[in-house]
């Protein structure tokens, strides 16, 4: 009884002590100095293509540098670049049955730099009707490599905003075209026209790394993605309850890259990894998981030990403060060590609460996870009742600073053991995925 109850004194006395230390770090100053300037309106919603996100990108590439990262692979720089083809609507027409519709109901999606349609051998009407699952039936055109009409009832005008915000941007371009009317039921004849402006542009991650001592060549990945949905119309603001028009994205996922910003600079200073640690800033989340995509097609998977990926972390989750989940948690044994890592403190890790979500393959742990990777997301957003995701009142004035503060913390002190080499997550089964 007595050896139990040393045991459990000089765990406690371990955890005030990496308290102590990790507090001159990781405190709530410093969150939410960089959470301030990531979600600040000057930030434009950090949307791809925009001069925000390249405003976003200079700032975590400066920080990086300030921490003294060095560069993934001995690339110049932290810029980790792509290109992609952006699609921007310039006009879209359509008459159904001789009457022109509002191009208010009006979205299209072609990367055509013009189209025209005008009968069904060109273009397929399909319909979203009442009663209709709107979600499933909308991807299911949406994704369609047919040119398709898409008549959508009245009912569900109210995902035309989110909708019209929707970017049309690729890696490999569709050659099809889908436009999608809302507000008409039926069509006997119809013209379909529009033009678009195609260009090619480049998109970049941002990437630091903090070689190993003794297995420089085991990889530990700590990820968010910094891109947002930009700026919408006043009356989204007004409908969001938002003082103005801007996606901040301060939850979503401004949260995530402090985060990842916050522990670059804490195991850095710790200067005690025997792993190597990758921080990325994920561009192109919010449009497709395009920058993770073509991040995970720089890494050999077998040398990536863990992928721990921050999204929305700056709310409460279910369970209140001091607790996260962790997607996927089932698929390998990363969260039982994670558990195992913070008994006897306040915090615990939960398994993902809202699996009919299908989170784990929904975010940007996913291209790595489906290679086998223990890749999983931790988050602690209520995704049955997140009353700010994808609105305009996602700004910092809705999160919790401290308690934010310390998921990160834990997010650190859990993590120790696999970055120094003592424990290696089981790989992710990929039986099921290659059926």
């Amino acid at each position: 009884m007595k050896k139990i109850m040393y045991s459990a004194l000089v765990l406690c006395s371990n955890f005030a002590l990496q308290a102590q230390s990790i507090d001159k770090i990781i405190n709530v100053k410093k969150v939410t100095e960089v959470e301030k300037i990531l979600a600040a309106d000057d930030m434009q919603g950090r949307r791809a293509f925009t001069p925000g996100i390249d405003k976003a990108s200079s700032y975590i590439e400066t920080e990086f540098k300030k921490i003294g990262l060095q560069t993934l692979n001995g690339a110049k720089d932290y810029k980790q670049s792509f290109f992609m083809t952006e699609s921007q609507r310039k006009t879209a027409t359509v008459t159904i049955d001789g009457k022109e519709i509002s191009t208010d109901a009006i979205v299209s999606f072609s990367y055509q730099p013009q189209f025209s349609f005008s009968n069904e051998s060109e273009m397929e009407i399909v319909k979203i009707k009442a009663g209709d699952k709107f979600g499933p039936k909308f991807y299911e055109y949406y994704r369609s490599d047919k040119n398709l009409l898409v008549l959508v009832d009245a009912s569900f005008e109210k995902f035309m905003s989110n909708i019209k915000h929707m970017n049309q941007m690729a890696a490999t371009p569709s050659t099809n075209t889908v436009v999608f009317v809302f507000g008409v039921t039926d069509a006997t004849t119809f013209k379909v026209d529009g033009t678009n402006e195609v260009v090619k542009k480049a998109l970049n991650n941002v990437v630091g790394v903090l070689k190993g001592k003794t297995k420089p060549n085991e990889y530990v990945i700590f990820s968010g993605h910094y891109d947002h949905l930009g700026i919408g119309s006043p009356q989204e603001g007004e409908k969001h309850g938002s003082t103005d028009s801007i996606y901040n994205g301060a939850n979503d996922d401004a949260a995530g890259t402090t985060a990842v910003m916050i522990l670059a600079e804490y195991f850095k200073k710790l200067n005690n990894n025997e792993r190597s640690i990758i921080f990325t800033a994920f561009v192109a989340e919010e449009i497709g998981g395009y920058g993770s995509q073509h991040f995970s097609k720089q890494l050999n998977p077998d040398e990536v030990a863990a992928m721990f990926n921050l999204e929305m972390i700056g709310t409460d989750s279910k369970w209140g403060n001091n607790s996260a989940y962790i997607t996927g948690f089932e698929k390998s044994s990363m969260g039982a060590i994670l558990q195992k890592n913070l008994e006897g403190s306040a915090f615990k890790f939960y398994p993902d609460p809202y699996p009919e979500q299908q989170l784990f393959y929904r975010s940007d742990n996913a291209t790595l996870a489906r290679l086998g990777v223990p890749a999983h997301t931790i988050s602690t957003s209520k995704m049955d009742n997140e009353p700010n995701y994808h609105k305009a009142s996602d700004e910092i004035g809705t999160l919790d600073m401290v308690n934010m503060t310390e998921i990160i913390k834990a997010i650190a002190i859990s993590a120790s053991s696999i970055i120094s080499g003592k424990d290696t997550p089981t790989r992710v089964d990929t039986t099921a995925l290659r059926k």
